[in-house]
């Protein structure tokens, strides 16, 4: 009687708070029947790596070509062991923590199929599968680490069997062997996995649905090679309706996620709705943030009287990241930005930093030249391995609070707590959105949307997510370049006391030049004229005196009243 009531106990726990989710008409809901909107990241780069991740699409685009590439340096057997060590660092459960903590309650899973079975040329016995243990034992713990922090864990097939288009990099696609579309072999080792999968993990509560297919990118009858003009894609819908009824055979609960042509946004020909626990997915970059850029999205919701779910999204500025959480917030449409980890990355909410070593691989890989030793690249790939480590990879907190608080607090706050006096770098200006934390005219890349408007917002591509230009010395130390008449930075400085201060502000131009200083009120403080250094790191200092603070917080900013100042750091004295 005692082990029952424990029995009772735990399924209950497990169950009666389980918040398992299902659709109602446009929502998606919990077992208490809340409306939930999923707020989640996709794990990409971690079962799955596309080249620009590695800094290797050069050279190397598709998985199976960088691992080419590794193995001719290290070998068989060392590829492999790098592998492993990549494996185990990528994802943990502090990244899941850290995830849970910065404000997100979902994860996206990309999933290699060559994880959890073989491909079909390499089967023992044509047409029957082999099972690998490794891919589920990472999902399950990954689920485990899920279910720790009460978040849903979105199982998303991002390379099937034979890869699903021609943008090959998306889905490690060997062109020289039978796609997902040309081989019956691929299509139904692809329903068996799903099957395999949904055997699994039927009755687990934090799984919160499966995505069939990631971004089917191919032309069946048009033009375009990414499907984008298809307009019957007949073999995709049969196979996403076979896959969902291998699923439900096993599994009659869990949500079951669509995407359509052309990337995941094209659902011409869609055949009549085959299950009723559906979402539709879309993907969304580089295109503008309003209610137009939505409206083929939103009509499907309201023609299907199904859920939405932007389930890929993100390379793009903090401005754009707030901007589209706000629109997705408006129409209650939840969303899974890309991605968690990459090489010198600051789009991310995370970076992986590169080593010196590293780049010798990348400069040989691209230009030739001597080849590295066995040794020092074998060494070079794992300290790389090792950076993948959440305790060695670089948090981006602007990325996460231009995705949670700025959404809805257009206040600023400190980047770092400075201290008058004291020594501020240029490039801690404060936290907050364009407009009220810094102005810079470059700050957003919306080339799909415009390609005339296409930018890098930072140019520099160091340290920060903002349009604000941040760049990198020779010395590795980092200043604020590129700036244009008008922009402007914005500090938050701590003064010990009511005093008058000298600000020396440590510089360099290729031209003559004025800054100004004004308080929060827009009160000039102080106008600097600045000499021609004669180069972008000739550095020089100029001082103002009588510059009035007040006990307690100030808030200054620093505007550029001519094009081409570099800005290293300012004293406060």
């Amino acid at each position: 009687m005692k082990r029952a009531i424990l029995l009772s106990a735990f399924l209950l726990s497990q169950f009666g708070t389980s918040q398992l989710l299902k659709t109602n008409g446009q929502k998606i809901i919990n077992d208490k029947g809340e409306n939930v909107q999923l707020r989640g990241l996709g794990l990409g780069g971690w079962m799955l790596q596309e080249g620009y991740m590695l800094k290797t699409a050069d050279f190397a685009g598709p998985q199976y070509k960088i691992k080419e590439k590794i193995a001719e340096l290290i070998g068989e057997e060392g590829m492999n062991n790098f592998y492993k060590a990549y494996l185990k660092n990528g994802i943990t459960k502090q990244d899941i923590d850290f995830l849970k903590k910065a404000g997100f309650n979902s994860i996206r899973l990309p999933m290699h199929y060559n994880l959890y079975t073989l491909p079909i040329e390499k089967e023992p016995i044509k047409g029957k599968n082999t099972w690998l243990e490794e891919g589920f034992k990472m999902t399950d713990d990954l689920l485990k680490w899920c279910a720790d922090n009460k978040m849903y864990l979105i199982l998303d097939l991002h390379a099937a069997p034979g890869g699903q288009g021609n943008d090959v990099n998306i889905s490690d696609n060997d062109k020289s062997k039978p796609s997902l579309w040309e081989s019956e072999e691929n299509q139904q080792k692809t329903i068996a996995l799903w099957k395999k999968l949904a055997e699994r993990y039927k009755d687990e509560p934090w799984i919160g649905g499966y995505d069939l297919i990631n971004e089917p990118n191919i032309n069946f009858t048009g033009k375009n090679p990414n499907g984008t003009d298809e307009m019957s894609n007949a073999p995709l819908w049969k196979l996403q309706k076979d896959i969902t009824e291998a699923i439900r055979q096993v599994d009659k609960k869990h949500i079951i996620i669509l995407e359509g042509n052309g990337w995941g946004n094209n659902y011409n020909g869609l055949t009549p709705l085959w299950d009723n626990n559906l979402v539709f997915s879309f993907h969304k970059y580089w295109s503008y943030n309003d209610d137009a850029t939505l409206k083929f999205a939103l009509d499907l919701r309201e023609k299907h009287n199904i859920p939405i779910w932007l389930g890929e999204t993100g390379e793009n500025s903090n401005v754009w990241f707030t901007e589209l959480i706000q629109l997705l917030d408006k129409h209650n449409i939840g969303y899974a930005f890309w991605p968690m980890k990459k090489i010198d990355n600051i789009a991310g909410i995370t970076n992986v930093k590169i080593t010196p070593e590293y780049q010798k691989l990348l400069d040989y890989w691209k230009k030739g030249g001597d080849k590295p030793s066995k040794e020092f690249a074998t060494k070079a790939l794992m300290e790389i391995a090792d950076n993948y480590k959440f305790s060695n990879v670089e948090i981006k907190n602007d990325v996460s609070d231009a995705m949670f608080r700025q959404t809805t607090d257009g206040s600023t706050k400190p980047f770092k707590k400075h201290q008058a006096p004291g020594k501020i770098l240029a490039t801690d200006y404060d936290l907050g959105r364009m407009g009220a934390a810094y102005s810079d005219k470059d700050f957003i890349n919306l080339w799909v949307s415009d390609p005339a408007k296409r930018s890098e917002w930072n140019s520099g591509n160091q340290l920060r997510n903002d349009g604000v230009d941040i760049y990198k010395t020779n010395e590795n130390q980092y200043y604020v370049g590129k700036t244009e008449t008008g922009e402007w930075l914005q500090y938050t400085i701590n003064a010990k006391a009511d005093n008058t201060y000298i600000f020396d502000i440590n510089y360099s131009s290729n031209n003559d030049a004025k800054i100004r200083i004004e308080d929060a009120s827009g009160q000039r403080l102080a106008t600097f004229s600045l000499n021609s250094t004669g180069g972008n790191e000739t550095w020089k200092t100029v001082s103002a005196k009588g510059i009035n603070l007040k006990k307690g917080e100030n808030k200054i900013r620093i505007f550029f009243e001519n094009d081409g100042v570099n800005l290293n750091y300012f004293e406060v004295k």
